[in-house]
């Protein structure tokens, strides 16, 4: 534990040296949202949303933002920088196992999430009145359950791609599709039937559908879970398959 706590706050320490990291995790979506929330259309309540404002599923989506941008760009291209800079090759010899440094750099990108999500709910309750989620375990399930679908991904093409520019460039081209089916332009309720359904089965959507759930102290659905889960399975158990410490 002891060197696990030290490799974690170095991997934190490394991160909050780059302000880009630090800006588009946890000020941006806080600057989204403080935008947004000034735009009369948000606070309108559409009747296909069931009661809720457009700025309330704002909320969540600036925090799928931070999760999409963690997991689909950030992680793999930490980690296949590291393989290709020979650093977990390095660890493999010592009593540091590279494993230790993968679980560091989890935890603490799930750290960064969780306190993206306090700052952007803090702020979208006081500034615009959105309500904190009625089901708070139901939404930390759904936060983690995004965050599982997402870095399972993540580590997949961390495993696959042969530097980090590469593996950050393929997460950007998954990025943008993955947020436009979680709602990030238009919300989801509001889209045709037909890209309703294959946002179904896209993590970021998934995970916004149940926070959204959570929001209104709805049981999450059955299909939302089932998708998340199964992106952490397939894609997980992919990552660990051709995962290469060098």
């Amino acid at each position: 534990m002891a060197v696990f706590t030290k490799l974690l706050l170095t991997e934190i320490k490394i991160s909050l040296r780059d302000p880009l990291y630090a800006f588009f995790t946890l000020l941006f979506p806080v600057l989204l949202i403080s935008i947004l929330g000034n735009v009369p259309t948000m606070q309108e309540a559409p009747p296909e949303l069931g009661g809720l404002r457009v700025i309330d599923l704002y909320a969540g989506l600036a925090l799928g933002l931070a999760i999409g941008i963690i997991g689909l760009q950030g992680l793999p291209a930490v980690l296949a920088t590291y393989r290709e800079r020979g650093i977990l090759r390095r660890l493999a010899t010592t009593p540091v196992r590279p494993g230790l440094l993968l679980g560091a750099q989890l935890t603490m990108n799930l750290l960064t999430v969780l306190i993206s999500a306090v700052l952007v709910y803090t702020v979208a309750n006081l500034a615009f009145d959105v309500p904190i989620p009625e089901s708070p375990l139901l939404f930390l399930l759904a936060v983690l359950l995004n965050c599982a679908g997402a870095f399972a991904i993540g580590l997949l093409l961390a495993a696959l791609a042969p530097s980090g520019k590469t593996a950050n460039a393929i997460g950007t081209f998954l990025f943008f599709p993955m947020m436009f089916f979680a709602g990030l332009w238009a919300p989801r309720e509001l889209m045709p039937e037909m890209l309703q359904r294959i946002g179904d089965f896209t993590p970021l959507a998934a995970g916004q559908d149940m926070m959204t759930d959570a929001l209104t102290g709805r049981s999450p659905a059955l299909l939302s879970i089932t998708v998340l889960i199964g992106y952490l399975v397939i894609c997980g158990a992919a990552a660990v398959k051709f995962f290469r410490w060098e």
